[in-house]
């Protein structure tokens, strides 16, 4: 009877355990089931980067980098994760999947709402487990990245420089070996998909390596406003500030997040004035310059200009293609296959994807999931087919006479000019590039095009396609034409 009753008290303590665990532990069971049914490759790609949050009102979000990934896992693997999810999780919670900007958004919400629901992740730890008790430990020795907020992916050498961010690339690159002389504190300013978190994480990876002995902290900022808002609450500020001002080198992330949000603002300006006193480092990244953050607190946005503000261009056409080239060469490398892609795929994905370094690699892993081991051999046509659903439903609809106007407004001419018999370079140019336009940005036929541009064969498009193909490789006032005329026409 005792062993009955004992073997009954076993398992309503396994249930009652099995009840109470947690959210992440949850998703550790689902992911390995993933892995198994999906593949290495998909599995990587998509699933991997991916976060699961949760918020102190007991939401459960898993959050994706971009968009393209939300989508591709709701469309292809949302149904299954459902499924898993609630084999595993015995309390039967709900799980919702949202993208990284629409999460910061609901992150925003509850914030301004009430800050007890502050938004959290998992079990938050500041600081970077670089131990001070035990110098040489390397960073990779230490908990999961995930934890951290760091990326194991993004450090200098998977970082590809270019005119765009070289300068950026080069102050980064002086921070993380302690270089004497600095700037204090320093801020990249750039908007969504630049490259400022990857040049954040390579900072704090390479300054863990070139000091071991020095204390890190690296936090997005709504990782900081969350721990403020819990440590107000548990009344344990005096332990927050001791762990923050503890540090020799401080990183924030998206610092423009915590922009309005008084008391928060507040606590950063003290921190960031302490640090700066005692000759420690700050970082910080923000999507626009201190100057144009006009919800941000006066007194702290003084302070953000008053070491080196640092801006992040649009990377350059030949930028896209190395970090492609890169990215290509990372996934063969973790997926065997061979690092190559046919180069009018690669001038495609570079032409088309200009706005964000995150939607170009985006489109690279929704092809590399499809294509696998095939990736090489994807002709133009079958990559614009299987990414056509993700421009349509992300871009403004660009036609002909859009392109036109914007082409002769760029040129000082008139539209007329352009579908005009004149041949002389002044016009000719012109049309040409207007033409090699019509042909990256609509999916009109050649044919169609030349109708269009008064009446034209579609030789002479195809001419003109060629012609300002090659020219653009050698000539960097018409390739910057070409960027300009595009990224008005994206609006």
């Amino acid at each position: 009877m005792t062993m009955k009753g004992g073997v009954a008290s076993q398992d309503f303590s396994a249930a009652i355990a099995a009840a109470c665990e947690p959210a992440t532990a949850v998703w550790s069971k689902v992911c390995v089931a993933l892995k198994r049914e999906l593949g290495d490759a998909a599995f990587g790609s998509w699933i991997a980067p991916a976060m699961l949050r949760e918020t102190t009102t007991g939401d459960i979000v898993l959050v994706t980098s971009t968009g393209i990934a939300r989508d591709w896992i709701r469309r292809s693997a949302w149904r299954r994760i459902g499924e898993l999810w609630a084999a595993n999780d015995a309390t039967a919670r709900r799980i919702d999947l949202k993208s990284r900007l629409e999460f910061e958004a609901l992150a925003g919400a509850y914030v301004e709402a009430a800050p007890k629901a502050a938004v959290a992740a998992e079990p938050i730890e500041i600081v970077l487990p670089v131990s001070t008790d035990a110098p040489g430990v390397a960073p990779t020795s230490a908990k999961s990245p995930r934890t951290q907020g760091l990326q194991e992916r993004f450090t200098f050498d998977t970082f590809v420089p270019g005119p765009a961010n070289e300068f950026a690339h080069a102050v980064a690159r002086r921070i993380a070996n302690w270089a004497d002389g600095h700037f204090n504190p320093v801020l990249f300013h750039g908007p969504y998909g630049f490259g400022k978190t990857h040049l954040l994480n390579a900072l704090a990876w390479e300054a863990m390596r070139n000091a071991p002995e020095k204390r890190v902290v690296y936090l997005t900022a709504e990782r900081f406003l969350s721990t403020f808002v819990r440590a107000v609450m548990d009344r344990q500020t005096a332990a927050f500030k001791e762990e923050l001002r503890a540090a020799d080198l401080l990183i924030i992330d998206d610092v423009h997040f915590i922009a309005g949000k008084q008391s928060t603002q507040e606590e950063l300006f003290h921190t960031l004035t302490a640090l700066v006193e005692e000759g420690r480092r700050v970082v910080f990244s923000a999507d626009r310059p201190p100057s144009a953050m006009t919800e941000m607190d006066a007194h702290l946005r003084s302070h953000l200009s008053a070491g080196l503000v640092c801006g992040l261009e649009p990377a350059d056409r030949s930028l896209r293609l190395g970090i492609l080239e890169r990215k290509i060469h990372t996934l063969s490398a973790a997926h065997g296959f061979e690092p190559t892609m046919r180069p009018d795929v690669l001038q495609f994905l570079a032409d088309r994807f200009t706005d964000s370094v995150r939607e170009l690699e985006g489109a690279l892993n929704t092809l590399s999931a499809r294509a696998g081991e095939g990736l090489s051999r994807m002709t133009l046509d079958e990559v614009q087919a299987i990414l056509r659903p993700h421009l349509r439903s992300g871009e403004k609809r660009i036609t002909i006479d859009d392109i036109q106007k914007a082409t002769a407004d760029h040129y000082g001419m008139k539209q007329a000019d352009l579908l005009s018999e004149r041949r002389n370079r002044a016009v000719a140019r012109p049309r040409q590039a207007a033409m090699w336009l019509a042909k990256q940005l609509t999916t009109r036929s050649l044919p169609d095009i030349g109708r269009r541009f008064g009446g034209r064969d579609h030789t002479t498009v195809l001419h003109a396609v060629r012609r300002i193909e090659a020219l653009r490789a050698e000539d960097n006032v018409l390739s910057q034409d070409l960027e300009t005329i595009t990224r008005k026409l994206r609006g």
